[in-house]
């Protein structure tokens, strides 16, 4: 069943009623650059729209129609979404969400008519509807082509009640980026994806599928216009991505998109840039939750510790001691799940404790915060048979059920047969957030993380579900439930911690998993190609609104990593957000950053990288919160015209707007190829590891590695803030803040700062500060404040780098401020100004000027040695 011609259009109050010969479409204008298409096969009602007359039909609203045609649209089109929290439409799930969702007017957009189309014109978009055969296509405002329906088959039912979306693509140069935690090439031109959560442990990295997230979202970039368009299809029923892999002589070159059940439920996001296609997908889905600074230091965990017979404590106590011993920077533990396992069946038990292992849970917990530690239980949502919760989570009928809606449903789970917890039913979060709080809240722990939330073990899509008591199926509730399920920690965390913002990992999850949990990569295997490939993991999910994403650092199943790849794999694992280690080996063994002595110096130098980069990390992840852009960027997203940036297969990325990362990611390499792209007006990068060597961008470079090398590059309009302080995030503090500047041309920077763990930041208890660099002889760095968080920085430390001369002056609020002639003297001064011939850097330091906006210039006339005048 395909639809083939239009029929006629109602006005809705929303926005419009389309009918079609074999469905109804409805078209909803959220915004000039958010466009809902939404077409329902099975509309059993449709024909109670012929009540309405004429006058109806071409109203301004629904108002003018008659109850039966109203009851029908609100029918066929019912609005239940967990993922979406800006509407224009009243949801199910609006008191539910109310706390996060938003709802906006949609546009009036008014249409012109034609004996073959219908035309709709936004303020920066044109959308055609062809009226036979019926397909949408998209304009910008010069006229060209965004994105267009396949003519004859561009929305279709099939014999089993699959449905299709049949889109044109241009082979040739369109490029597809996204949908999750995808294995491969970031570049998903080619491919056959299929959504459907897996527990899918020991993942290749370059091969196979599906993963563990289920984002329905991809950004397709057109490289000659260099405009992108984000398609999102609001639907969690297992679906199939086909980008341009399928073809037929019949039909011009497609991709398509096939989904189990539902509707096709489409939303047109406009750019034109990646950013603000993500950005946009994001104002729909949310935002990343704004993480805890503790969540960006080192994370270690693995399942070895916690399957000790009696004082896994004690072991663990140990191994962060050898942390502090050999000087390598810890913040966080994953406990794993070993702590839940009874004592004589060695079963995993979510809420229990063997006492065995852990005689006092107290007593660890408030160890290791005592020593700046922050504890993540593992848990995990099904229960066995001998479970000693069982009974109360029966008794509030809170679990999975088969078909007939009255059996639990019984499926394979960790040690056998399991029942499954339904986080869409209240009665569900309830007992799993009072069990939560009194097992490990009320113990001292502040974070958690949700494992083997994929409902992978629930076979039958038709086990019925709760959807808040409206009713539902796991054909389309199973990626929810990870959702929900980190809803229920997030609600749990803030009833006991009212002011501080959780920190909960999770390993599963639906478009919108961004709200309230950092996620990871899952079980990948320890591999070169899992190091390779998980670079591209990241970037994808990133541009899928995972901005707080990581990938296991050295592989979590397999064999222990060889030397090299251990050391490679952390020289990269730096730069994600997620920084953690986690291992279930193989071979009897334990992933540990110290397991080759050989190479502990270059590990150690590594680690102590992350940490100086922090300041620069937590303002990416501030921005995230606020607009969505991920961290971890692709060389198009910042270099959207250059045509390079788009076949870039070198594995190389931006890390926010200021560094290129070009890890080196091959076995034995002594050489790395880099590729750094160009603005229009050109582009210098400097080489941050080896004395600020320039390079000029547009080029691919062949660059030497040793095993010391970490290859970052700063771009030449770059701001970069630092600094050496901290060891401990929630122990140390910052005392002198870096700020390397690059001045080859304008730029600016939001450097970000609160507290770290408290939600005052919401009410403007942040200090955030816009430094804006205005390039030329004289480099001028204007540094304005917002928000009322008093940081207790002594000192700020200024380097701008400029290759061809030394600085004639430097003026703090037009103060002069004294010059050095040796770098010893400027180390002991408190304030002043020296210029580092071997990196030909102008160090400035003096008093950070809190809660003050201030400018510093920096001036680069020539010093008149004749005449000894101040020219400048």
């Amino acid at each position: 069943m395909i639809i083939k011609q239009f029929r006629e259009l109602m006005p809705l109050k929303e926005g419009y009623l389309i009918r079609a010969d074999h469905a109804l479409v409805k078209l909803i204008f959220l915004t000039d650059d958010l466009i809902r298409i939404r077409v329902a096969f099975d509309s059993a009602d449709e024909s109670a729209l012929g009540s309405a007359d004429d006058d109806a039909l071409n109203s301004a609203d629904e108002a003018a129609l008659d109850s039966a045609s109203v009851s029908a649209i609100h029918a066929a089109f019912e609005e239940c979404s967990y993922g979406l929290v800006t509407t224009a439409w009243e949801d199910s799930l609006d008191t539910l969400l109310a706390e996060e969702r938003q709802r906006i007017e949609p546009l009036r957009v008014p249409y012109e008519e034609t004996s073959t189309h219908l035309i709709f014109r936004t303020k920066s978009l044109t959308l055609s509807l062809q009226k036979n055969p019926f397909a949408f296509s998209l304009h910008n405002l010069e006229g060209e082509s965004l994105y267009k329906d396949i003519d004859h088959r561009a929305y279709e039912k099939d014999h089993m009640g699959r449905l299709y979306h049949y889109s044109f693509v241009d082979y040739d140069h369109d490029h597809f980026y996204g949908l999750g935690d995808q294995n491969g090439p970031l570049e998903k031109m080619g491919k056959h994806i299929h959504l459907c959560p897996k527990d899918a442990i020991g993942l290749d990295g370059k091969y196979g599928g599906p993963t563990y997230k289920h984002i329905p979202f991809y950004v397709r970039v057109n490289e000659q216009n260099r405009h992108a368009l984000g398609l999102y299809y609001n639907n969690s029923h297992d679906s199939t991505f086909d980008l341009g892999n399928e073809r037929s002589g019949y039909w011009d070159r497609y991709c398509y998109y096939s989904v189990d059940g539902g509707d096709i439920d489409l939303f047109l996001i406009n750019g034109p840039t990646v950013a603000d296609v993500v950005s946009r997908y994001t104002l729909l889905t949310g935002r990343q939750t704004m993480p805890t600074k503790q969540s960006l230091g080192f994370m270690f965990t693995t399942m070895y510790y916690g399957e000790f017979d009696d004082h896994a404590d004690e072991a663990i106590y140990n191994v962060l001691d050898t942390f502090d011993d050999l000087e390598l920077p810890i913040d966080n533990f994953g406990v794993p799940s070993g702590y839940t396992t009874g004592e004589t069946d060695r079963l995993r038990y979510t809420f229990t404790w063997n006492y065995r292992r852990f005689p006092s849970p107290e007593t660890f917990i408030s160890t290791l915060r005592e020593r700046g530690i922050d504890l993540m239980p593992n848990m995990k949502p099904g229960l066995l048979p001998k479970h000693p919760n069982l009974d109360d989570f029966a008794r509030e009928d809170a679990f999975v059920k088969e078909a007939d809606g009255k059996t639990d449903y019984i499926g394979r789970w960790w040690g056998g047969p399991g029942r499954f917890v339904d986080f869409t039913n209240p009665a569900g979060r309830k007992i799993w957030s009072e069990l939560l709080t009194k097992t490990m809240l009320d113990k001292g722990m502040h974070s958690v993380w949700n494992d083997n939330n994929e409902y992978d073990g629930v076979e039958d899509r038709l086990a019925v579900c709760s959807n808040e008591g409206q009713g539902g199926t796991m054909t389309w509730l199973k990626p929810i439930q990870s959702n929900m399920m980190a809803y229920t920690v997030t609600q749990a965390i803030h009833e006991k911690y009212p002011n501080e913002r959780p920190y909960i990992l999770s390993r599963c999850g639906f478009a919108g998993i961004q709200r309230y949990a950092q996620t990871w990569g899952g079980d990948n295997h320890t591999s070169w190609n899992a190091l390779k490939y998980n670079v591209a993991m990241i970037l994808g999910a990133g541009l899928s609104g995972l901005a707080n994403f990581g990938c296991d650092i050295g592989g979590f199943s397999g064999p222990a990593p060889s030397e090299e790849l251990l050391l490679r794999w952390l020289q990269n694992g730096i730069f994600q957000i997620r920084f953690t280690m986690n291992s279930a080996s193989s071979d009897n063994t334990v992933t540990l950053p110290w397991m080759y002595p050989a190479i502990l110096d270059e590990i150690r130098e590594a680690m102590h990288l992350r940490y100086r980069l922090l300041p620069y990390l937590y303002s990416l992840m501030a921005e995230a919160a606020k607009s969505g852009l991920p961290a971890w960027r692709p060389l198009f997203m910042e270099f959207p015209d250059d045509p390079q940036a788009y076949r870039d297969n070198l594995f190389t990325f931006m890390l926010g707007p200021s560094l290129l990362v070009a890890s080196v990611l091959e076995e034995g390499a002594s050489s790395r190829k880099i590729y750094l792209p160009k603005d229009p007006e050109g582009t210098v990068w400097y080489d941050l590891q080896n004395n600020l060597k320039a390079y000029e961008g547009g080029q691919t470079i062949d660059y030497p590695v040793d095993y010391s090398s970490i290859p970052l590059f700063l771009r030449g309009n770059a701001v970069l803030p630092t600094t050496n302080d901290i060891y401990r995030i929630t122990k140390d503090n910052i005392d002198t803040l870096n700020i390397l500047v690059a001045a080859d041309n304008d730029s600016s920077f939001v450097y970000y700062d609160d507290d770290g763990i408290s939600l005052d930041y919401q009410n403007g208890v942040y200090a955030q500060t816009k430094i804006d660099v205005t390039s030329g002889e004289t480099v001028e760095i204007h540094f304005t404040r917002e928000g009322s968080y008093e940081t207790d920085y002594k000192t700020l430390a200024l380097s701008v780098i400029n290759k061809d001369r030394g600085a004639f002056w430097v003026t703090v609020d037009n103060q002069k401020i004294k010059q050095f002639m040796t770098i010893y003297d400027f180390d002991l001064a408190d304030e002043g100004w020296y210029y580092d011939m071997s990196s030909r850097v102008i160090k400035t330091k003096f008093a950070y000027p809190n809660q003050k906006d201030f400018t510093v210039k920096v001036s680069f006339a020539t010093f008149d040695l004749i005449g000894m005048e101040n020219n400048g």
